[in-house]
C-alpha cells in the first residue's frame, strides 16, 4: 500500500445561477401573453424556464391567461398543473351536452 495515491476528486462544473425575474413589468407581461398561448404543453415550469421569469409571476400570468379563455386546463395535480393552447375547432359541444373531439387533426 505504500506506492498506493490517494484519489483525485474530479471538479465538477459549476452552473451559473439563473437571474430570472421576480417582477412582470408592462413588457415582460405583454411578451408572455403573445408566446405563450401558442405553445402547444405549458406548464408554471415551461413559462419560467423559456421566458426568464420566476414560478410565481408565471403562475400569476396563466390564471390571466385562463380567465381570458387563452389556454385550456389538461390537468391539475397539487404541485404542477398542466395546460395547452386554445383552439375554437378541437371541441364542439353537441346538443345533447357531451364534448367532441376533432379528429382530423390526428389524422
Amino acid at each position: 500500500m505504500a506506492g498506493a495515491k490517494k484519489k483525485k476528486w474530479s471538479k465538477t462544473r459549476s452552473r451559473d445561477k439563473i437571474e430570472n425575474a421576480v417582477f412582470a413589468n408592462e413588457e415582460k407581461y405583454a411578451e408572455i401573453m403573445a408566446e405563450v398561448p401558442k405553445y402547444r404543453l405549458i406548464t408554471p415550469s415551461i413559462i419560467a424556464e423559456r421566458m426568464r421569469v420566476n414560478g410565481s409571476v408565471a403562475r400569476a400570468a396563466i390564471k390571466d391567461m385562463l380567465a381570458e379563455g387563452l389556454i385550456i386546463e389538461v390537468s391539475t395535480h397539487r404541485s404542477q398543473s398542466i395546460y395547452t393552447k386554445a383552439v375554437a375547432d378541437e371541441v364542439a359541444v353537441a346538443e345533447d351536452g357531451e364534448e367532441e373531439v376533432d379528429m382530423s387533426e390526428f389524422e
